[in-house]
């Protein structure tokens, strides 16, 4: 009888895995995020990225991130995190976890709450300093959702389409 292999992806490594290819999808030509909801059995449940709603046209909505305040993306993309929860069409998400390429803003943090999500497991934390992810991690504390941080093995994939 043989051995089982033992160079398998951790399930950190598989749904951060998940989270970031999803974030690929995303045709915002700075920041691409990408998130990966998780059952408590590690099943996927629903997956997003930062885009636009549907029906709002990628080519004639703005990216810019500076200017006209009408005329930026900040009013009208949609967060991965946000449309994780939104795509999801099953019953509860009450103590799934949540995996994303970057820390969750204030909004997305509220949305995670109220969704019922336990566990947020994020990548990079670069607007860790700003008003939006400090209140982020507040309201987590307060409502129980633990969160910590993908330590990445560096380990490489390759994906051959």
């Amino acid at each position: 009888m043989s051995s089982k292999r033992n160079d398998y992806i951790t399930w950190d490594e598989y749904f951060m895995g998940v989270a970031k290819l999803s974030g690929m999808r995303s045709k915002d030509p700075n920041t691409q995020v990408g998130a990966c909801i998780v059952s408590e059995d590690n099943k996927i449940l629903s997956m997003g990225y930062n885009g636009f709603p549907k029906g709002c046209s990628d080519d004639e909505f703005p990216w810019e991130r500076e200017g006209d305040p009408l005329e930026n993306k900040y009013l009208y993309t949609t967060h991965s995190e946000l449309n994780a929860i939104l795509n999801y069409r099953g019953g509860s998400l009450e103590g799934a976890k949540l995996y994303v390429s970057l820390f969750p803003c204030n909004e997305c943090a509220k949305a995670i709450i109220q969704s019922g999500i336990k566990t947020v497991v994020y990548d990079e934390d670069k607007y860790k300093d700003t008003p939006s992810v400090m209140a982020s991690k507040r309201m987590f504390d307060a409502a129980g959702v633990r969160y910590y941080q993908y330590q990445r093995t560096n380990r490489e994939v390759v994906l051959k389409l």
